[in-house]
């Protein structure tokens, strides 16, 4: 099993040799086998325990283990205490919901911090068949077809070659520990039901299904890349800068679909954008509400534009400032960069080049358009896609401050630096912004 889950990262460039991994660790049989692999594989492994409260002396009981297992391979560990209830009541979603937005951010930090290639979490074959069941039952287009994905941002799963019985039988022989959730059999769980309930009625009519169910999956992965380059290029011709042509829109097969693909990560629900299609015929001056932007029906276009608050208000940085105290107090240095004078990583500190900046700069609130070269990469990255990559939260958004030179983002603000502007050791000067 070793060497199929090799070739499977191999093939899908998940991880290089020698690649620093996060690898969340819930002691459970499928994380336990994913840390064991990847350790044998040669890869510098993390291991990342969340515990979510949710299971009283059973959540400290897996905490417990995750260190003990983390110990005996000689791998650091790192754990977090999440207050998940009162999380999910502030943000009003669900308990898993609320599980999954801590866990994934707080990986994303973890990776930040140890200036890790990857996370890797413990999803595998039966997962993924659970999951295009839970999508069908729920209601679905491609996306919703095409599973889990091998890789998502920095986010990788390994194991999506293996099934949970080959998953178990590599842990008996190699004697491995593990713990189980007793919450895994509370039938009153969707996913759980679907395993439990859903899939053995299933293999009543075809005992293959669930090869067949991966089987359809990898059909749908390979027609939806074409259904994204045709989507993507359909986008290109439609959309510029906020503005949607609606003569444009009616030359392609499905404009519904392009409007669905173009809207649905400006927080716009399926059927918002089905009146937004139902509109192209209809009079100018209608418009469509998102919880963050709004779509106007104009003469022979749909304006997007985001809601924008009336007090909302941005800051400028002078040239000589070395304190300032809004949106949050800072300290401001300026450094003259020396071969022995060690660089603050801490997220809440910008180490920037002086002599690249242009004053005053200006603190402000993201905007449709933004985008910047995160530090580390080449490419420019549009801030939407940043923010979903590093699974923020809507809340999070709305508190995120970015800082900016002229037009240039140089600071994601507790979060990440632009390549252009961070100093380096070729810097002669450095500015130095640090969060109080």
């Amino acid at each position: 099993m070793i060497q199929k889950i090799q070739n499977y990262i191999e093939k899908g460039k998940l991880l290089n040799i020698g690649d620093k991994v996060v690898v969340g660790l819930s002691g459970g049989a499928d994380s336990v086998v994913l840390l064991h692999i990847l350790h044998k594989l040669g890869y510098s492994c993390i291991a990342a325990h969340c515990n979510f409260h949710l299971r009283g002396e059973e959540s400290d009981r897996d905490e417990q283990f995750a260190f003990k297992f983390a110990a005996s391979l000689n791998l650091p560990f790192f754990k977090k205490d999440f207050d998940t209830k009162n999380f999910a009541k502030e943000h009003r979603i669900s308990i898993e919901m609320a599980a999954r937005d801590l866990r994934y951010q707080w990986f994303a930090e973890q990776t930040e911090n140890h200036q890790a290639d990857a996370i890797a979490v413990a999803h595998h074959r039966d997962d993924n068949i659970e999951t295009l069941l839970l999508n069908l039952i729920r209601g679905t287009g491609i996306k919703g077809l095409t599973g889990i994905q091998p890789r998502t941002g920095c986010l990788i799963r390994p194991l999506l070659c293996v099934s949970k019985n080959e998953i178990l039988q590599y842990a008996r022989n190699e004697n491995l520990p593990f713990i189980t959730d007793s919450s895994n059999e509370q039938e009153e769980i969707i996913r759980n039901k679907i395993r439990l309930k859903v899939i053995p009625l299933l293999e009543t009519i075809n005992p293959s299904v669930k090869d067949a169910i991966v089987q359809t999956i990898d059909n749908v992965n390979e027609a939806a890349k074409i259904y994204d380059t045709e989507i993507e290029n359909a986008i290109r011709v439609v959309y510029n800068e906020g503005n949607i042509s609606i003569p444009l829109l009616k030359t392609f097969p499905s404009p519904e679909s392009i409007l669905f693909e173009l809207l649905k990560d400006y927080g716009f629900g399926k059927e918002v954008i089905k009146e937004i299609y139902c509109a192209m015929d209809s009079q100018p001056g209608k418009i469509f509400y998102a919880p963050e932007y709004y779509v106007v029906r104009n003469r022979d276009e749909f304006l997007l534009s985001p809601i924008i608050n009336e007090d909302e208000t941005e800051y400028f940085i002078q040239k000589n400032e070395t304190f300032f105290e809004s949106p949050f107090p800072m300290e401001i240095r300026f450094q003259i960069n020396e071969p022995n004078v060690e660089f603050d990583k801490n997220k809440n500190t910008a180490c920037l080049d002086y002599d690249k900046l242009q004053f005053p700069l200006r603190f402000r609130k993201w905007k449709i358009g933004d985008r910047f070269i995160p530090s580390g990469m080449k490419n420019f990255q549009k801030l939407s896609d940043f923010f979903t990559n590093h699974k923020f939260s809507k809340i999070q958004k709305e508190k995120t401050w970015i800082l900016t030179s002229g037009k240039d983002i140089i600071w994601i603000v507790n979060h990440r630096i632009d390549e252009r502007f961070k100093a380096d050791i070729f810097t002669k000067n450095r500015y130095i912004i640090k969060l109080l």
